[in-house]
Protein backbone atom coordinates (compact mmCIF):
# COMPACT_ATOMS: atom_id res chain seq x y z
CA UNK A 1 0.00 0.00 0.00
CA UNK A 2 1.29 3.46 -0.91
CA UNK A 3 1.85 5.56 2.18
CA UNK A 4 -0.07 8.60 1.01
CA UNK A 5 0.28 10.19 4.43
CA UNK A 6 4.09 9.99 4.43
CA UNK A 7 5.80 13.41 4.06
CA UNK A 8 8.48 13.79 1.41
CA UNK A 9 10.97 14.78 4.13
CA UNK A 10 10.03 11.91 6.47
CA UNK A 11 13.62 11.31 7.64
CA UNK A 12 14.77 14.95 7.80
CA UNK A 13 16.51 15.89 11.04
CA UNK A 14 17.30 19.29 12.56
CA UNK A 15 20.21 21.47 11.46
CA UNK A 16 21.75 24.42 13.26
CA UNK A 17 22.74 27.43 11.17
CA UNK A 18 23.55 29.88 13.96
CA UNK A 19 22.56 31.22 17.34
CA UNK A 20 19.12 30.26 18.72
CA UNK A 21 17.27 32.53 18.76
CA UNK A 22 19.11 34.32 15.97
CA UNK A 23 18.87 38.05 15.14
CA UNK A 24 15.78 37.76 12.95
CA UNK A 25 13.97 35.69 15.54
CA UNK A 26 15.00 38.13 18.27
CA UNK A 27 13.48 41.06 16.34
CA UNK A 28 10.15 39.22 16.05
CA UNK A 29 10.17 38.37 19.75
CA UNK A 30 10.78 42.01 20.67
CA UNK A 31 7.89 43.13 18.45
CA UNK A 32 5.65 40.47 19.97
CA UNK A 33 6.43 41.68 23.48
CA UNK A 34 5.51 45.21 22.44
CA UNK A 35 2.33 44.40 20.53
CA UNK A 36 0.69 41.22 21.83
CA UNK A 37 -1.08 40.20 25.01
CA UNK A 38 1.17 39.34 27.98
CA UNK A 39 -1.18 36.46 28.83
CA UNK A 40 0.30 34.22 26.13
CA UNK A 41 2.47 31.41 27.46
CA UNK A 42 5.82 30.87 25.77
CA UNK A 43 8.03 28.15 27.28
CA UNK A 44 11.01 28.93 25.06
CA UNK A 45 11.92 31.49 22.35
CA UNK A 46 10.87 29.58 19.25
CA UNK A 47 9.91 31.69 16.24
CA UNK A 48 8.47 29.65 13.41
CA UNK A 49 9.04 30.80 9.84
CA UNK A 50 7.94 27.71 7.95
CA UNK A 51 7.24 24.03 8.47
CA UNK A 52 7.29 20.81 6.48
CA UNK A 53 6.31 17.42 7.82
CA UNK A 54 7.67 17.23 11.37
CA UNK A 55 10.33 19.89 10.85
CA UNK A 56 9.93 23.59 11.62
CA UNK A 57 12.36 26.32 10.59
CA UNK A 58 12.97 29.65 12.27
CA UNK A 59 13.67 32.91 10.38
CA UNK A 60 17.43 32.38 10.88
CA UNK A 61 17.47 29.02 9.10
CA UNK A 62 17.70 26.78 12.18
CA UNK A 63 15.44 23.74 11.99
CA UNK A 64 13.77 21.80 14.81
CA UNK A 65 12.03 18.46 15.25
CA UNK A 66 8.44 19.09 16.32
CA UNK A 67 7.25 16.87 19.17
CA UNK A 68 4.32 19.12 20.10
CA UNK A 69 2.50 19.67 16.77
CA UNK A 70 1.25 23.11 17.75
CA UNK A 71 -0.28 21.58 20.93
CA UNK A 72 -1.50 18.33 19.33
CA UNK A 73 -3.11 20.14 16.38
CA UNK A 74 -1.03 19.27 13.30
CA UNK A 75 -2.16 15.66 12.94
CA UNK A 76 -0.80 15.34 9.39
CA UNK A 77 2.26 17.49 10.04
CA UNK A 78 3.19 20.87 8.65
CA UNK A 79 1.88 21.72 5.18
CA UNK A 80 0.96 18.21 4.08
CA UNK A 81 0.52 18.39 0.29
CA UNK A 82 -2.86 16.61 0.40
CA UNK A 83 -4.15 19.08 3.00
CA UNK A 84 -2.80 22.06 1.03
CA UNK A 85 -4.48 20.75 -2.13
CA UNK A 86 -7.82 20.43 -0.34
CA UNK A 87 -7.48 23.95 1.07
CA UNK A 88 -6.60 25.40 -2.34
CA UNK A 89 -9.43 23.60 -4.13
CA UNK A 90 -12.07 24.80 -1.66
CA UNK A 91 -10.59 28.32 -1.49
CA UNK A 92 -11.03 28.70 -5.24
CA UNK A 93 -14.75 27.97 -4.84
CA UNK A 94 -15.62 30.05 -1.75
CA UNK A 95 -14.00 30.63 1.65
CA UNK A 96 -17.01 31.47 3.81
CA UNK A 97 -20.78 31.47 3.84
CA UNK A 98 -22.05 30.88 7.40
CA UNK A 99 -23.06 27.24 7.48
CA UNK A 100 -25.52 27.79 10.33
CA UNK A 101 -27.65 30.04 8.09
CA UNK A 102 -27.12 28.49 4.66
CA UNK A 103 -26.14 25.16 3.11
CA UNK A 104 -22.95 23.79 1.57
CA UNK A 105 -22.10 20.17 0.98
CA UNK A 106 -18.58 20.04 2.44
CA UNK A 107 -20.19 20.30 5.89
CA UNK A 108 -22.24 17.18 5.12
CA UNK A 109 -19.22 15.41 3.67
CA UNK A 110 -17.26 15.98 6.86
CA UNK A 111 -20.21 15.12 9.11
CA UNK A 112 -20.49 11.73 7.40
CA UNK A 113 -16.85 11.05 8.25
CA UNK A 114 -17.33 12.17 11.84
CA UNK A 115 -20.46 10.13 12.58
CA UNK A 116 -18.97 7.07 10.88
CA UNK A 117 -16.01 6.98 13.24
CA UNK A 118 -17.50 8.40 16.44
CA UNK A 119 -17.96 5.60 19.03
CA UNK A 120 -21.56 6.49 19.83
CA UNK A 121 -24.21 4.00 18.73
CA UNK A 122 -27.31 4.91 16.76
CA UNK A 123 -28.07 8.09 14.81
CA UNK A 124 -25.79 11.04 15.56
CA UNK A 125 -25.65 14.71 14.67
CA UNK A 126 -22.85 17.27 14.51
CA UNK A 127 -22.67 20.91 15.61
CA UNK A 128 -19.66 22.80 14.21
CA UNK A 129 -17.55 25.30 16.15
CA UNK A 130 -14.25 27.12 15.68
CA UNK A 131 -12.39 25.55 18.60
CA UNK A 132 -12.40 23.06 21.44
CA UNK A 133 -13.61 25.52 24.04
CA UNK A 134 -16.58 26.44 21.83
CA UNK A 135 -17.41 22.75 21.42
CA UNK A 136 -17.45 22.39 25.20
CA UNK A 137 -19.64 25.49 25.55
CA UNK A 138 -22.08 23.93 23.08
CA UNK A 139 -22.06 20.69 25.08
CA UNK A 140 -22.85 22.58 28.30
CA UNK A 141 -25.78 24.34 26.68
CA UNK A 142 -27.11 21.19 25.04
CA UNK A 143 -26.78 19.13 28.24
CA UNK A 144 -28.75 21.66 30.24
CA UNK A 145 -31.34 22.11 27.50
CA UNK A 146 -31.89 18.40 26.88
CA UNK A 147 -32.06 17.30 30.52
CA UNK A 148 -33.67 20.47 31.95
CA UNK A 149 -31.15 20.14 34.78
CA UNK A 150 -28.70 22.83 35.98
CA UNK A 151 -25.70 21.04 37.50
CA UNK A 152 -22.47 19.71 35.99
CA UNK A 153 -19.64 17.52 37.25
CA UNK A 154 -16.02 17.75 36.14
CA UNK A 155 -12.64 16.58 37.44
CA UNK A 156 -9.63 18.04 39.19
CA UNK A 157 -6.76 18.31 36.73
CA UNK A 158 -9.14 18.72 33.81
CA UNK A 159 -8.81 21.26 31.03
CA UNK A 160 -11.88 22.04 28.93
CA UNK A 161 -11.08 25.53 27.65
CA UNK A 162 -10.77 29.17 28.65
CA UNK A 163 -14.14 30.73 27.81
CA UNK A 164 -16.41 31.18 30.81
CA UNK A 165 -18.45 27.99 30.65
CA UNK A 166 -15.58 25.68 29.75
CA UNK A 167 -13.31 27.50 32.20
CA UNK A 168 -15.85 26.75 34.92
CA UNK A 169 -15.33 23.06 34.19
CA UNK A 170 -11.53 23.44 34.03
CA UNK A 171 -9.50 22.66 37.14
CA UNK A 172 -5.95 22.41 35.85
CA UNK A 173 -4.13 25.49 37.17
CA UNK A 174 -5.37 28.33 39.39
CA UNK A 175 -3.60 30.86 37.15
CA UNK A 176 -6.15 30.07 34.44
CA UNK A 177 -8.98 31.16 36.75
CA UNK A 178 -7.54 33.90 38.95
CA UNK A 179 -9.44 37.16 38.66
CA UNK A 180 -12.10 35.91 36.25
CA UNK A 181 -14.87 34.83 38.61
CA UNK A 182 -17.64 34.37 39.43
CA UNK A 183 -17.91 31.30 37.25
CA UNK A 184 -20.81 29.27 35.96
CA UNK A 185 -22.88 28.12 38.94
CA UNK A 186 -23.64 24.47 39.55
CA UNK A 187 -20.21 22.99 38.72
CA UNK A 188 -18.70 20.41 41.08
CA UNK A 189 -15.17 19.01 40.75
CA UNK A 190 -14.09 15.60 42.01
CA UNK A 191 -10.85 13.62 41.80
CA UNK A 192 -9.77 11.98 38.56
CA UNK A 193 -8.54 8.37 38.71
CA UNK A 194 -4.78 8.96 38.51
CA UNK A 195 -3.77 5.40 39.39
CA UNK A 196 -0.33 4.87 37.86
CA UNK A 197 1.40 4.97 41.24
CA UNK A 198 -1.39 3.19 43.14
CA UNK A 199 -0.67 -0.27 44.51
CA UNK A 200 -4.36 -1.21 44.29
CA UNK A 201 -5.54 0.01 40.87
CA UNK A 202 -9.11 -1.14 41.45
CA UNK A 203 -9.42 0.72 44.73
CA UNK A 204 -7.90 3.82 43.14
CA UNK A 205 -10.37 3.67 40.24
CA UNK A 206 -13.33 3.27 42.57
CA UNK A 207 -12.37 5.92 45.11
CA UNK A 208 -13.77 8.94 43.18
CA UNK A 209 -16.79 6.84 42.19
CA UNK A 210 -17.57 6.07 45.83
CA UNK A 211 -17.13 9.71 46.76
CA UNK A 212 -19.56 10.70 44.04
CA UNK A 213 -22.21 8.15 44.99
CA UNK A 214 -21.78 7.91 48.75
CA UNK A 215 -20.95 11.52 49.60
CA UNK A 216 -21.99 14.02 46.92
CA UNK A 217 -25.18 12.31 45.77
CA UNK A 218 -26.29 11.60 49.33
CA UNK A 219 -25.25 14.82 51.07
CA UNK A 220 -25.15 17.83 48.77
CA UNK A 221 -25.82 17.15 45.09
CA UNK A 222 -29.04 15.32 44.17
CA UNK A 223 -28.29 13.22 41.06
CA UNK A 224 -31.64 14.23 39.56
CA UNK A 225 -30.26 17.79 39.25
CA UNK A 226 -27.10 16.81 37.34
CA UNK A 227 -27.22 17.39 33.60
CA UNK A 228 -23.85 15.96 32.61
CA UNK A 229 -20.49 14.60 33.69
CA UNK A 230 -17.64 16.02 31.60
CA UNK A 231 -14.48 13.91 31.49
CA UNK A 232 -11.37 13.54 29.36
CA UNK A 233 -10.94 9.81 28.67
CA UNK A 234 -7.21 10.55 28.74
CA UNK A 235 -6.50 13.66 30.76
CA UNK A 236 -4.44 16.06 28.67
CA UNK A 237 -3.34 19.32 30.29
CA UNK A 238 -3.57 17.53 33.65
CA UNK A 239 -0.56 15.37 32.84
CA UNK A 240 -1.37 12.88 30.03
CA UNK A 241 -3.01 10.55 32.53
CA UNK A 242 -4.60 7.29 31.38
CA UNK A 243 -7.25 6.16 33.89
CA UNK A 244 -8.23 2.54 34.56
CA UNK A 245 -11.00 1.30 32.29
CA UNK A 246 -13.07 0.57 35.39
CA UNK A 247 -13.21 4.28 36.24
CA UNK A 248 -14.82 5.24 32.93
CA UNK A 249 -17.14 2.24 32.94
CA UNK A 250 -18.37 3.22 36.39
CA UNK A 251 -19.03 6.77 35.20
CA UNK A 252 -21.10 5.28 32.36
CA UNK A 253 -23.05 3.14 34.86
CA UNK A 254 -23.79 6.12 37.10
CA UNK A 255 -24.89 8.30 34.18
CA UNK A 256 -27.20 5.60 32.82
CA UNK A 257 -28.69 4.98 36.26
CA UNK A 258 -29.51 8.63 36.94
CA UNK A 259 -30.28 9.93 33.45
CA UNK A 260 -27.09 12.01 33.38
CA UNK A 261 -25.33 12.67 30.07
CA UNK A 262 -21.76 11.43 29.80
CA UNK A 263 -19.63 13.87 27.79
CA UNK A 264 -16.16 12.84 26.62
CA UNK A 265 -13.86 15.77 25.90
CA UNK A 266 -11.67 14.41 23.09
CA UNK A 267 -10.37 17.78 21.94
CA UNK A 268 -6.79 16.61 22.54
CA UNK A 269 -7.12 12.82 22.46
CA UNK A 270 -9.32 12.52 19.37
CA UNK A 271 -8.51 12.36 15.64
CA UNK A 272 -6.13 9.42 15.87
CA UNK A 273 -3.89 10.95 18.52
CA UNK A 274 -4.27 7.89 20.79
CA UNK A 275 -3.83 5.35 17.99
CA UNK A 276 -7.58 5.04 17.52
CA UNK A 277 -9.91 7.63 16.03
CA UNK A 278 -11.17 8.34 19.55
CA UNK A 279 -9.59 7.51 22.91
CA UNK A 280 -12.97 6.22 24.08
CA UNK A 281 -12.38 3.16 21.91
CA UNK A 282 -9.51 2.03 24.16
CA UNK A 283 -11.94 1.67 27.06
CA UNK A 284 -15.03 0.33 25.29
CA UNK A 285 -17.14 3.03 26.94
CA UNK A 286 -19.81 4.87 24.98
CA UNK A 287 -20.50 8.51 25.83
CA UNK A 288 -23.61 10.48 24.92
CA UNK A 289 -21.62 13.38 23.51
CA UNK A 290 -18.06 13.96 22.31
CA UNK A 291 -16.26 17.26 21.82
CA UNK A 292 -13.60 17.38 19.12
CA UNK A 293 -11.14 19.98 17.78
CA UNK A 294 -7.34 20.37 17.60
CA UNK A 295 -6.22 17.72 15.06
CA UNK A 296 -9.49 17.56 13.14
CA UNK A 297 -8.44 19.98 10.37
CA UNK A 298 -4.65 19.62 10.47
CA UNK A 299 -4.07 23.17 11.66
CA UNK A 300 -7.13 25.10 10.52
CA UNK A 301 -9.51 26.32 13.25
CA UNK A 302 -12.39 23.87 13.56
CA UNK A 303 -14.19 22.03 16.34
CA UNK A 304 -17.41 20.17 16.76
CA UNK A 305 -19.86 18.62 19.18
CA UNK A 306 -21.12 15.15 18.27
CA UNK A 307 -24.20 13.84 20.07
CA UNK A 308 -26.88 11.22 19.77
CA UNK A 309 -29.64 12.58 17.56
CA UNK A 310 -32.20 12.15 20.34
CA UNK A 311 -29.97 14.28 22.60
CA UNK A 312 -29.34 17.05 20.06
CA UNK A 313 -32.94 18.16 20.25
CA UNK A 314 -32.58 21.92 20.63
CA UNK A 315 -34.87 23.91 18.31
CA UNK A 316 -34.34 26.28 15.40
CA UNK A 317 -32.21 29.26 16.50
CA UNK A 318 -31.24 27.85 19.90
CA UNK A 319 -27.52 27.81 19.10
CA UNK A 320 -25.38 28.77 16.10
CA UNK A 321 -21.96 30.02 15.02
CA UNK A 322 -21.04 32.44 12.24
CA UNK A 323 -17.68 30.84 11.46
CA UNK A 324 -18.22 27.31 12.80
CA UNK A 325 -17.91 24.76 10.00
CA UNK A 326 -15.94 27.09 7.74
CA UNK A 327 -15.83 25.42 4.29
CA UNK A 328 -12.04 25.62 3.93
CA UNK A 329 -11.52 24.10 7.38
CA UNK A 330 -14.09 21.40 6.61
CA UNK A 331 -12.28 20.50 3.39
CA UNK A 332 -9.00 20.17 5.29
CA UNK A 333 -10.76 18.00 7.88
CA UNK A 334 -12.20 15.66 5.24
CA UNK A 335 -8.70 15.11 3.86
CA UNK A 336 -7.35 14.57 7.39
CA UNK A 337 -9.88 11.78 7.86
CA UNK A 338 -8.91 10.33 4.47
CA UNK A 339 -5.24 10.14 5.45
CA UNK A 340 -6.07 8.53 8.79
CA UNK A 341 -8.20 5.95 7.00
CA UNK A 342 -5.42 5.18 4.50
CA UNK A 343 -2.80 3.99 6.99
CA UNK A 344 -1.89 6.96 9.18
CA UNK A 345 -3.96 5.64 12.09
CA UNK A 346 -2.19 2.27 11.99
CA UNK A 347 1.19 4.02 11.79
CA UNK A 348 0.31 6.05 14.89
CA UNK A 349 -0.48 2.88 16.84
CA UNK A 350 2.69 1.10 15.73
CA UNK A 351 5.10 4.00 16.25
CA UNK A 352 3.46 4.97 19.54
CA UNK A 353 3.92 1.43 20.89
CA UNK A 354 7.57 1.46 19.76
CA UNK A 355 8.29 4.76 21.51
CA UNK A 356 6.39 3.79 24.64
CA UNK A 357 8.34 0.52 24.94
CA UNK A 358 11.70 2.29 24.79
CA UNK A 359 10.78 5.09 27.18
CA UNK A 360 9.14 2.73 29.65
CA UNK A 361 12.67 1.52 30.43
CA UNK A 362 13.58 5.01 31.61
CA UNK A 363 11.40 4.55 34.70
CA UNK A 364 13.90 2.02 36.04
CA UNK A 365 16.94 3.68 34.50
CA UNK A 366 16.50 7.26 35.75
CA UNK A 367 15.52 8.21 39.28
CA UNK A 368 13.57 11.28 38.19
CA UNK A 369 11.34 9.54 35.62
CA UNK A 370 8.40 8.40 37.69
CA UNK A 371 6.07 7.22 34.95
CA UNK A 372 5.69 6.81 31.21
CA UNK A 373 2.05 6.66 30.26
CA UNK A 374 -0.07 7.15 27.17
CA UNK A 375 -1.69 5.76 24.06
CA UNK A 376 -0.52 6.11 20.49
CA UNK A 377 1.40 9.36 20.02
CA UNK A 378 -0.02 10.89 23.18
CA UNK A 379 2.72 10.06 25.68
CA UNK A 380 3.43 11.62 29.07
CA UNK A 381 6.52 11.34 31.26
CA UNK A 382 6.10 12.17 34.94
CA UNK A 383 9.18 13.90 36.38
CA UNK A 384 9.58 13.34 40.13
CA UNK A 385 12.08 14.03 42.92
CA UNK A 386 12.49 10.31 43.58
CA UNK A 387 10.62 7.04 43.32
CA UNK A 388 9.92 6.86 47.05
CA UNK A 389 7.17 9.47 47.16
CA UNK A 390 6.76 10.34 43.45
CA UNK A 391 6.44 14.04 44.25
CA UNK A 392 6.27 16.16 41.11
CA UNK A 393 9.56 17.93 40.25
CA UNK A 394 8.32 21.05 38.48
CA UNK A 395 11.72 22.78 38.24
CA UNK A 396 13.50 19.78 36.73
CA UNK A 397 10.71 19.26 34.20
CA UNK A 398 11.11 22.83 33.02
CA UNK A 399 14.88 22.45 32.74
CA UNK A 400 14.43 19.35 30.58
CA UNK A 401 12.01 21.17 28.27
CA UNK A 402 14.46 24.08 27.91
CA UNK A 403 17.44 21.78 27.35
CA UNK A 404 15.61 19.94 24.59
CA UNK A 405 14.82 23.22 22.87
CA UNK A 406 18.50 24.15 22.88
CA UNK A 407 19.15 20.83 21.15
CA UNK A 408 16.37 21.62 18.63
CA UNK A 409 13.71 19.24 19.94
CA UNK A 410 10.36 20.89 20.64
CA UNK A 411 8.48 19.40 23.59
CA UNK A 412 6.10 20.83 26.18
CA UNK A 413 5.14 20.33 29.78
CA UNK A 414 1.70 19.59 31.22
CA UNK A 415 0.25 18.84 34.63
CA UNK A 416 2.25 19.47 37.81
CA UNK A 417 5.50 18.14 36.30
CA UNK A 418 4.88 16.00 33.24
CA UNK A 419 6.47 16.16 29.80
CA UNK A 420 4.01 15.66 26.98
CA UNK A 421 4.99 14.21 23.65
CA UNK A 422 2.38 14.82 20.97
CA UNK A 423 4.25 14.97 17.64
CA UNK A 424 2.56 15.07 14.26
CA UNK A 425 1.18 11.62 13.52
CA UNK A 426 3.37 11.46 10.39
CA UNK A 427 6.51 11.25 12.53
CA UNK A 428 8.96 8.68 11.11
CA UNK A 429 10.87 6.06 13.09
CA UNK A 430 14.12 7.84 12.22
CA UNK A 431 12.80 11.07 13.66
CA UNK A 432 11.29 9.30 16.68
CA UNK A 433 14.65 7.72 17.49
CA UNK A 434 16.48 11.04 17.14
CA UNK A 435 13.93 12.78 19.37
CA UNK A 436 14.09 10.08 22.05
CA UNK A 437 17.90 10.16 21.95
CA UNK A 438 17.88 13.91 22.61
CA UNK A 439 15.25 13.68 25.34
CA UNK A 440 17.09 10.84 27.08
CA UNK A 441 20.39 12.72 26.90
CA UNK A 442 18.80 15.77 28.53
CA UNK A 443 17.18 13.67 31.26
CA UNK A 444 20.47 11.86 31.94
CA UNK A 445 22.57 15.03 32.17
CA UNK A 446 20.08 16.89 34.33
CA UNK A 447 19.58 13.91 36.65
CA UNK A 448 23.17 13.91 37.86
Amino acid sequence: MTKEWLPANADELPEKKGRIPGPRSARIIRADQRLLSPSYTRDYPLVIHQGRGCIVEDPDGNTFLDFNAGIAVLATGHCHPRILAAIEKQSQRFVHYSGTDFYYDVQNELAKKIVTHTPISGPKKVFYTNSGTEAVEAAIKLARFHTKRPNLISFLGSFHGRTMGSLSLTASKTRQKEGFGPFLPGVTHINYAHCYYAKDKTECALKPIRYLEEQLFKRSLPPATVAAIFVEPIQGEGGYIVPPTLFLKELRRICTKHGILLVFDEVQSGMGRSGKFFAAEHFDVEPDMITLAKGIASGLPLGCLVAKSKVMDWPYGAHASTFGGNPVACAAAVETFNLLEKGLLEHTRTLGAYMHKRMQGWVKKYKHVGRVQGKGLMIGLGIVYDKKDNIAHFALRNKIVEACFKKQLLILGCGPAAIRLCPPLVLSKTQADWGMDVLEECIRKLSR
